[in-house]
């Protein structure tokens, strides 16, 4: 029998280190991508300025650009290739439609951003139409957010990191102890089985879907169970990110304190830094240290609750002896913060600022393109039937309740600490 070659496979978030810095790279030493037109006002605007032939080729350059950092992704991750190539045409096509309409000088006045026009498409496609599971499974949602969060990095002074991020591990630990008790209390009251309350409480508390997967590893929890969390995450984290700028710029809060609220609230990095675009520099900046300062907290979570699932429902010998090590800590760390704090310090004290002023834009461009196709994927892999597909609706209950504490709390302690 022939011996088979086992494929180099990297954890995707070492992935999106190494294709970061790829990017970063290639514009610091072979070339900068050109930065394509998308504002207009008229139709005429639209067809002499956005579809001239040279504004074509730019965008055509740049279609061929991300394919192939994301074909060498997919490769490195292990998934299918040929997926993704098939499956990748189709959400840049549908990423640059909201490009376009964000363009619209009308919409920009609106302060709307592409990633709102590129979610709402991608819902409306994902919920109308029955997609091929082929496709479902070619997006990478998670590796296009981490990408742009990876670059963001860039435009992030450590100084920055340092100040905010020590506030925000503050935060961080006031907010996650007191949200998970609260809606693990919740869940016992409302009678939710153990593992989906373990799951609900480390989602609405640290980071949302990827603590519900830390949580149903360390547990090993049920499949169709995290499914249902995952979804529950995602659909809420839709109106949030859309209405808590509102309330923040309804009341005039400072963008230092709606960003530490933004980013502790809200349950996914990508609808962290759509909302945090949707107010300013600085609450984007703020809003993603703070909930990097809360993803910092996900490996101890996941070793703390690895340690209770495992004296507390099997307390068999064998069971014990096997009791979860401090490497869990490590294995859960959110390995894509260390690409955003490398960049920030490549940026921060290694180049000139004459080098930063030459690539910010194409950078601060390529940023905003990888954030735009992940909300469009994200789009289209949420389906709002798959909330009522579960047997009970208490899990729901429990999480929307939960998370409107977890703004009330988020909020008031985002005043005392980012409130100058």
């Amino acid at each position: 029998m022939a011996s088979q070659t086992k494929q180099f496979t990297l954890h995707e978030d070492w992935t999106v280190v190494v294709l970061g810095f790829i990017i970063i790279g290639i514009s610091l030493f072979v070339f900068l991508p050109e930065i394509p037109v998308f504002k207009w006002s008229t139709g005429t605007d639209l067809l002499t300025e956005v579809f001239n032939s040279g504004n074509l080729k730019i965008l055509g350059l740049q279609f061929i650009y991300l394919i192939a950092i994301g074909t060498l992704g997919v490769l490195l991750i292990g998934k299918s290739v040929k997926n993704f190539l098939l499956g990748f045409p189709i959400v840049y096509l549908l990423t640059l439609l909201a490009l376009i309409i964000s363009g619209n000088t009308t919409v920009k006045g609106l302060n709307l951003e592409a990633v709102i026009f590129s979610l709402i498409i991608g819902l409306c496609i994902g919920n109308f139409f029955q997609l091929p599971r082929w496709f479902r499974s070619a997006l990478s949602t998670e590796v296009f957010v981490k990408i742009g969060l990876v670059l963001l990095g860039t435009t992030v002074i450590f100084s920055d990191i340092l100040k905010a991020g020590s506030l925000g591990l503050l935060q961080a630990l006031a907010v996650v102890l007191s949200v998970w008790y609260f809606a693990f209390w919740l869940c016992k009251k409302l009678k939710v089985d153990d593992e989906l309350t373990l799951m609900i409480s480390s989602a609405v508390s640290i980071c949302g879907v990827s603590a519900a997967i830390a949580t149903s590893g360390a547990i090993k929890g049920d499949s169709k169970k995290l499914s249902y969390v995952i979804s529950v995450v995602l659909v809420t984290a839709i109106p949030m990110m859309i209405f808590m700028p509102v309330i923040a710029q309804y009341f005039n809060f400072p963008e230092e304190v709606t960003g530490a609220w933004l980013g502790g609230s809200i349950d996914t990095s990508g609808a962290v830094v759509a909302s945090g675009s949707l107010v300013g520099e600085t609450a984007l900046k703020i809003s993603t240290i703070v909930k990097f300062s809360q993803n910092v907290l996900l490996g101890l979570a996941a070793f703390a609750i690895s340690v209770y699932w495992t004296y507390t429902h099997n307390k068999s010998a064998e069971a014990v002896a096997s009791k979860p090590t401090l490497a869990v800590i490590w294995e859960r760390f959110p390995k894509f913060v260390i690409g955003f704090i490398a960049a920030s310090l490549l940026f921060s004290f290694l180049l000139t600022a004459e080098v930063r002023d030459e690539v910010k834009d194409s950078l601060k461009n390529l940023q905003t393109i990888w954030f735009a196709l992940a909300f469009t994927s994200i789009g289209l892999e949420t389906r709002f039937k798959d909330l009522w597909n579960h047997s009970s609706r208490k899990p729901l209950y429990a999480f929307l309740i939960a998370q409107l504490f977890n703004i009330i709390i988020t909020l008031i302690i985002a005043f005392l600490l980012f409130d100058k």
